[in-house]
């Protein structure tokens, strides 16, 4: 999936300079927010990919976003969707309300969903909304959502520096993740410069896709950048090995198969694979993570504030939440390797070559809010490993600083 998204963004490149609802403005918006109450602790997540299906039943929710969220989102426009028939009678009983009426500037909230979407490049058939021929964005926020069901869900339909921004520059934005880049993580400018912007202007988290091949990670755009969160493939239903087809040397690995909503469906589902999907699976767990920091230590809002992603009687930042997301990895025994499965063994020899860190999964949400909420501490990581992925970091930050 990556790959092929990949293909569409170096041919767009090669062609250019090689330079790498309706409109109820923002008053309409205050008419559909929630009564003012205690709103839950929660987390933004960007997910920046083709665009998305917002009339699946996946990102369906009976909560109503309150105002001061909308706000904090940017929202100019509602677009109150049909929910009654199949797909085609949905999208066309909007056209005209809502689909043909979105510009680049609008900021949309879809009451009935967890989504607020934008569409800032403007560069597709229908704005926002994923097209027939594609369901990547589709796919990629319902992986977010597998991972954390309470997410909201700031959703950047685009794949170039603007896009990234869109997000980057929204102050209750807490994570972005994508997952596009250029096939064999050819090393050639992509999307770093707004991901650092993210990152190290405004304290977020990004997590990026290595490719789906065995190349290394530390040279890609999307995940080698040493302010990125770089995923690669794990074979989860298998043997528990590396996935042959993903990037090495990577910050992690993660669920490399899902079963995600489709892209012009209301309630069905298939099964896919690539690091496409399990780079957001480890956004939405460490959205998870910091809904539920933010619940304990009382903090009622999102995005860094003051340098800090979780800013209430305790303070947090990316950097710490990055520190327990590496002590929290893990390497699958060699032992468990099928030598028919097409997978690659876990070498028992600096493993942090082919999967980085290690593993991330549910299984680790609970050690790194426990590390983090200092409950229980998670142990130093064996020297060995320290060592690796020193070396990592320092080869990625002589290459993109």
């Amino acid at each position: 999936m990556r790959s092929a998204i990949a293909l569409l963004i170096v041919g767009l490149v090669a062609t250019s300079s090689m330079a790498g609802c309706f409109g109820e403005e923002k008053k309409a918006v205050e008419d559909v927010s929630a009564e003012e109450e205690v709103w839950p602790a929660y987390s933004v997540v960007a997910p920046i990919d083709t665009g998305i299906n917002v009339y699946h039943d996946h990102f369906r929710t009976n909560d109503t976003y309150p105002q001061w969220l909308l706000d904090g989102l940017g929202v100019n426009k509602i677009c109150n969707l049909t929910f009654n028939g199949t797909y085609e009678e949905r999208f066309s009983a909007d056209q005209e309300t809502c689909w043909n009426n979105l510009t680049t500037t609008d900021v949309v909230y879809f009451p009935g969903t967890k989504i607020i979407g934008t569409s800032p490049d403007g560069d597709s058939g229908t704005l926002i909304l994923d097209d027939p021929s594609d369901g990547h964005g589709t796919a990629v926020t319902g992986s977010v959502l597998n991972a954390n069901p309470d997410a909201v869900i700031f959703f950047v339909e685009g794949f170039s520096d603007n896009a990234v921004l869109a997000a980057a520059n929204t102050p209750f934005v807490d994570i972005l993740t994508t997952s596009f880049g250029p096939i064999g993580s050819v090393p050639i400018p992509g999307i770093e410069d707004a991901t650092r912007v993210a990152v190290v202007e405004n304290d977020k988290i990004h997590t990026g896709a290595a490719d789906n091949t065995p190349s290394p990670a530390v040279q890609d755009p999307t995940a080698g950048p040493p302010w990125s969160i770089g995923v690669s493939g794990y074979a989860e239903e298998d043997d528990d090995q590396k996935e042959t087809m993903s990037g090495s040397y990577p910050d992690v690995a993660a669920d490399w198969t899902q079963y995600l909503p489709n892209h012009q469906d209301i309630d069905g589902y298939h099964t896919t694979s690539g690091t496409s999907f399990a780079t957001p699976r480890t956004a939405g767990l460490l959205s998870k993570v910091i809904m539920w920091l933010r619940a304990e230590f009382n903090d009622t809002e999102s995005g860094a504030r003051d340098g800090f992603l979780v800013n209430g009687s305790a303070k947090i930042s990316n950097d710490q939440i990055r520190d327990a997301l590496n002590l929290s990895g893990w390497y699958p025994s060699f032992t468990t390797w099928d030598p028919t499965s097409g997978t690659t063994p876990m070498s028992p020899i600096a493993p942090c070559t082919q999967v980085g860190w290690g593993v991330v999964n549910e299984s680790n949400v609970m050690p790194i809010y426990a590390h983090l909420n200092n409950s229980a501490t998670m142990p130093d990581r064996p020297t060995d490993v320290v060592l690796c992925m020193q070396a990592n970091q320092e080869i990625r930050e002589a290459y993109w600083t």
